[in-house]
């Protein structure tokens, strides 16, 4: 249990892509949305599900973004905002195969930084990251610049620690953690390729 962090699950993306309610798809007979709350209820002591507006399906406590339409990083403030511990882990609801393992290891480098973000393939993944609720001002500071930044146009002005797939090959090899499924070829390539 990571006792000092609250999981903030997004599932307010508008499944544009999948062309249908992706949180629903069947991995390993539980849905997307389900697995993602299995796994983080299993290793937080509480958590948060980032919506765009409030959903009667949803059995977990729901934050709307702080700004409606502006994108993750305004679901990640209001979840740092209703946070009661002083961290935050930030967790997209599409990525079936996330290992507990991945995320204790990411936990272990917090101490000195503000987030902790891993990056596969020179990739960074905001949304399978730690971030310290005293980061929420400055944060907001950017979510209220004009034209709609994004979580990336955040993490510059953090203090981030940077987690590369050097560090996380002993435990991921195949870093299936960092599959999202956002598409249906995304759907059926993971089950043909890793099964549930």
């Amino acid at each position: 249990m990571i006792a000092d962090c609250t999981a903030l699950i997004f599932a307010g993306g508008g499944s544009r892509r999948m062309g249908r309610e992706k949180l629903s798809l069947q991995f390993g007979g539980q849905s997307l949305l389900q697995r993602t709350l299995g796994l983080t209820r299993a290793l937080f002591p509480s958590v948060l599900v980032s919506v765009q507006h409030l959903r009667d399906d949803i059995d977990a406590p729901q934050v709307c973004d702080e700004i409606p339409g502006a994108g993750p990083l305004a679901g990640l403030c209001a979840g740092l905002r209703h946070a009661t511990t002083s961290w935050v882990f930030a967790v997209a609801a599409d990525m079936p195969y996330l290992l507990p393992e991945v995320i204790e290891r990411l936990a272990a480098h917090r101490p000195g930084h503000q987030a902790i973000v891993p990056v596969i393939s020179g990739q960074p993944y905001p949304l399978t990251a730690f971030y310290a609720v005293s980061a929420l001002p400055v944060l907001r500071s950017v979510l209220a610049r004009p034209g709609k930044p994004g979580l990336l146009a955040a993490l510059p002005e953090l203090g981030v620690c940077r987690i590369d797939e050097r560090h996380l090959a002993d435990i991921d090899k195949e870093f299936r953690s960092f599959i999202d499924i956002d598409t249906p070829e995304d759907a059926a390539r993971a089950h043909q390729h890793f099964g549930n």
